[in-house]
């Protein structure tokens, strides 16, 4: 009997570690050491110290690079290395370094040797190659060392003391081990997507992987319409059985994804959603509130960040499965995007990484559908004051006083209660459709050359991309296929 229970758990654990492969496209590796960073600034001096260790080969890959002092500071050390001999080879993405940093910002870069590309910015034959993005936070350094995040290379991570303003809450983490090799074939793929492949040079030699630690991981370098790590968090939602605590920077739930986090609370799980209070990207912000209702009226706890911006982007399910990287839980990430990821199966990293979203959550205010009438005894004493009641007719000044006085009393009750009780969160975004649609129309009315040009200039765009896809493909056909089409697979 015990035997055969034995048995059965093996081949459970079995099953479940084959469905994750398969799920998130990626395979389980033993023998790492992994390290948690929080916040820019530990980021940054991390990757400043591997950058400036280098003596084989760097290869950074991040969506912003930004010129201003902590990318200079980078782009400074780059060319320091590749000075020395250093393989150096950089990647930025076109929309997240548009209006951050121009091409002569790595003029002096690519004068020391190193190689600097722009993943995907608009080419004609491609009218909608532009909504792909390299999303991803990478760092590899001589094939020992590599860190995956969601910080970018911007001083904005670092707040503005002068004018009281925190830094940016974010994660990461430094790796060691033979999980170096899948983020180097990771930028290496994002390399080849940018241009040529990587050249046949001795310091990019691959590396012995050696046993750095215990931690087993998977490394989920997910590209556009792949979906890996959507099917991975779908696999995690629906395999939970005590918690699964979610902190992300721009979260839209999909329906299927909002059903499965509702399933597992249904069935109780503990699920906790961890977003910004206040988001760089407002629009977001909202659409995510948006979405908070049915989330509670499945007993998720959802909380709000207080300080100045959230870009964590972690999850950490039944105190062994953790995952950190650059992905949020919105369909962008998801499906248009290039990411990258690493999923964590080790007990340890996992409680560490929960102690963390513990701690977060001190700095963190609960929305509730309601203002509970009771709590737990060990429960941490928390009420949520409501929205103020809309007056029916409140026709003076003592009216609109009094109203204001209410709402600064509720805001206050939420600053020390750390609850804030739901206000209407549906009517918002459609407020803000129809007063949209009613300055395109007056827009349309009364100056409709305003309205004609930029549709005049979108249809131009797809005119051209049309026909420059239809002569490519003419010529391809009349030509024949290339010999790299003719080519048999390789192994």
């Amino acid at each position: 009997m015990n035997v055969r229970h034995r048995s059965t758990g093996f081949s459970s654990r079995l099953f479940a570690e084959q469905a994750l492969s398969r799920s998130a496209g990626a395979p389980l590796i033993g023998g790492n050491a992994v390290e948690l960073l929080i916040d820019a600034q530990a980021h940054f001096d991390a990757w400043l110290a591997a950058i400036a260790a280098a003596r084989r080969h760097v290869f950074l890959e991040n969506y912003i690079i930004r010129d201003d002092r902590i990318g200079k500071a980078f782009r400074d050390a780059l060319v320091e290395r590749a000075k020395a001999g250093v393989f150096v080879a950089v990647i930025g993405d076109w929309i997240g370094c548009l209006g951050q940093s121009r091409s002569s910002f790595w003029t002096p870069l690519r004068e020391a040797g190193g190689q600097v590309r722009i993943y995907n910015p608009p080419t004609l034959g491609s009218s909608f190659g532009w909504v792909s993005r390299d999303h991803r936070k990478v760092l590899v350094v001589d094939g020992e060392v590599g860190f995956l995040s969601g910080v970018c290379l911007s001083e904005k991570w670092l707040g503005d003391p002068s004018r009281n303003v925190p830094p940016w809450r974010d994660t990461g983490v430094r790796l060691r081990g033979p999980a170096i090799a899948e983020i180097e074939h990771a930028f290496a793929d994002s390399w080849r997507e940018a241009g040529e492949p990587l050249p046949e040079d001795e310091r990019l030699l691959p590396v012995t992987s050696v046993t750095a630690g215990d931690v087993s991981l998977r490394v989920i370098a997910t590209q556009p319409s792949t979906a890996g790590m959507y099917r991975l968090d779908q696999m995690v939602a629906a395999m939970a059985r005590q918690t699964l605590w979610l902190t992300d920077a721009y979260f839209v739930g999909v329906a299927p994804y909002v059903q499965a986090l509702c399933a597992a609370a249904r069935d109780g799980v503990d699920v906790r959603l961890l977003v910004p209070g206040s988001s760089d990207i407002p629009v977001v912000a909202g659409m995510s509130r948006s979405g908070y209702r049915p989330l509670l009226k499945a007993g998720i706890r959802v909380f709000e960040w207080n300080g100045s911006m959230l870009h964590a982007k972690t999850a950490v399910a039944d105190g062994r499965w953790a995952r950190v990287g650059s992905s949020n839980l919105n369909i962008a990430s998801w499906l248009g995007n290039r990411e990258i990821d690493v999923a964590v199966e080790d007990a340890g990293f996992a409680t560490q990484l929960a102690h963390q979203y513990e701690a977060d959550l001190e700095n963190a205010t609960e929305i509730l559908l309601h203002r509970p009438r009771y709590r737990a005894g060990n429960e941490r004493l928390r009420s949520r004051s409501p929205r103020p009641p809309r007056p029916r007719r409140s026709g003076g000044s003592s009216g609109r006083a009094a109203a204001g006085a209410l709402r600064i009393a509720n805001t206050v009750g939420a600053a020390i209660t750390q609850h804030r009780v739901l206000g209407d969160t549906e009517t918002g975004p459609l407020l803000a459709g129809a007063a949209a649609a009613l300055v395109l129309t007056v827009v349309g009315v009364l100056w409709p050359a305003v309205i004609a040009w930029p549709l005049a200039v979108i249809g131009a765009w797809f005119t051209v991309n049309l026909a420059v896809s239809w002569w490519s493909l003419r010529q391809r056909r009349k030509h024949g296929p290339s010999p790299a089409d003719q080519a048999p697979p390789s192994d």
